[in-house]
């Protein structure tokens, strides 16, 4: 189901993510976000994916991962309560990911790669949704979510992280 969340579907904060993405389709752009992962990604070496553009921010390996990482977690949600479970979710602590990945000892190319097949697992999952699925609720870390606000979500926080690589760390 296309068309853009309501405020109902989804934290207040998450719109900063859903208000990310252009028009009614996420997927459109979600797509679209491969391509210019894996352009800024190219010729990329193993030694400058180790950079931070501060002491204590996170290296480039870091922030993929964390894409990674985070587009899993939300693609989860979606699959769950497009499923019909209505179990709730736990919260995703992002530092707590970070630190348990330990994303600096995986390959530069190890990282591309796996963006780009979580990636892919995302589009097919929401390209083969019963249409019925996509305004199913749950909650998640005591939020509730539509599936259609976490696709969005999921496309805008990538777009929110690509930017970050292209201003401060290219």
């Amino acid at each position: 189901m296309l068309g853009r969340p309501e405020k109902s579907e989804a934290a207040p904060y998450y719109f900063t993510y859903i208000d990310q993405v252009p028009g009614e389709d996420p997927l459109a752009p979600m797509e679209m976000q491969l391509p210019e992962f894996l352009a800024l990604s190219v010729g990329l070496s193993d030694k400058t994916s180790m950079h931070r553009y501060a002491p204590d921010k996170w290296t480039i390996r870091e922030v993929v991962n964390h894409m990674s990482d985070t587009e899993r977690a939300f693609a989860f949600r979606a699959l769950w309560f497009a499923r019909g479970f209505e179990s709730l979710l736990p919260g995703f602590d992002q530092n707590i990911g970070a630190a348990g990945a330990d994303a600096n000892h995986v390959p530069w190319l190890d990282h591309v790669e796996e963006f780009h097949r979580v990636r892919l697992a995302t589009i097919s999952l929401y390209k083969n949704l019963p249409a019925n699925a996509w305004l199913r609720r749950g909650v998640a870390d005591g939020k509730d979510f539509t599936v259609r606000a976490l696709a969005f979500i999921i496309t805008g926080h990538a777009a929110h992280h690509l930017k970050i690589l292209r201003d401060r760390y290219f």
